[in-house]
């Protein structure tokens, strides 16, 4: 069972839990997720099974979308709502004032790793120092904001909220860029909400719940629906050199799954002038 299959992750699991329920609805063992969603964070989580947990090596500097909302007015240790609460003031900001201020993050710029992450530093995740109050230089890698677009401006239950949507590149953590936003205004903010609405060419309008796969009411993707890839036929000469996954030489300009009475055997790509095998299947 080679595929890849999109889930919709509802708010308070892990990405960890979507895979241990499926590896039980599936009954299969090797299942993987690329992009991981923490707990406060719903939607689109991309899923591999079989070969095709080794899909995320392709996939790993995709693009994301998401949707996040904030709450105006409070600061947090893990810069989002389930943090102990750092700040808290009644200061606001126009809306001019906002779109103003989203709009001056669209570019690259040095992002700050939150403590409250299991980035490691020197051999310990950094949220095993913040537990134990131990203080460490937190890493910086430089981010993209490709886009970023206000959605919202509204009060709730007497507190002040607003929604944005952002494409951003890989590594880009949203609690990061809501504290930034938080600290370029001088406002404490932190984040109440937060969805992945699309990852790469993946969007969550063709994912499945847990639920929907539970009952089989799912569709799955195959190595073909998501790679630019040529398909052929392996061929005679050079089939025992694919089998055994050694180089071979090159054949077109584009990534090649070979297949042998119409099952995979084998996905090559270039190597300098040759190829190499990316991924094989069980025979």
């Amino acid at each position: 069972m080679d595929k890849v299959i999109l889930i919709n992750k509802e708010k308070g699991s892990t990405s960890r839990d979507v895979v241990n329920s499926l590896t039980k609805i599936l009954n299969e063992r090797k299942i993987g997720h690329f992009g991981t969603l923490d707990p406060i964070a719903e939607g689109l989580l991309v899923v591999g099974v079989g070969a095709l947990t080794k899909i995320g090596n392709f996939l790993e500097n995709e693009d994301k979308e998401y949707i996040a909302e904030v709450l105006i007015g409070t600061s947090t240790t893990t810069y989002d709502i389930t943090g102990d609460i750092t700040e808290k003031s009644n200061k606001q900001v126009s809306k001019e004032k906002l779109i103003e201020t989203l709009n001056t993050f669209i570019g690259t710029y040095s992002q700050e790793v939150p403590i409250y992450s299991a980035v490691k530093v020197k051999g310990k995740k950094l949220y095993e120092y913040a537990r134990n109050n131990e203080i460490v230089t937190l890493p910086k890698k430089e981010v993209e904001i490709k886009n970023i677009e206000l959605l919202n401006y509204y009060e709730k239950n007497n507190q002040t909220y607003f929604t944005f949507k952002c494409l951003v590149s890989k590594g880009t953590y949203i609690r990061s860029l809501i504290n930034d936003i938080s600290k370029k205004l001088d406002i404490p903010m932190c984040m109440n909400n937060l969805k992945r609405t699309k990852c790469g060419n993946f969007k969550l309008e063709d994912s499945f719940t847990l639920e929907s796969i539970k009952k089989g009411k799912y569709k799955s993707l195959n190595i073909e629906d998501i790679l630019n890839l040529d398909i052929m036929e392996l061929p005679k000469n050079i089939e025992k050199l694919v089998l055994n996954g050694s180089m071979i030489d090159k054949i077109g300009n584009k990534m090649i799954l070979f297949k042998k009475n119409n099952q995979n055997i084998a996905l090559y790509g270039m190597y300098k002038d040759r190829m190499k095998p990316l991924l094989t299947f069980k025979k």
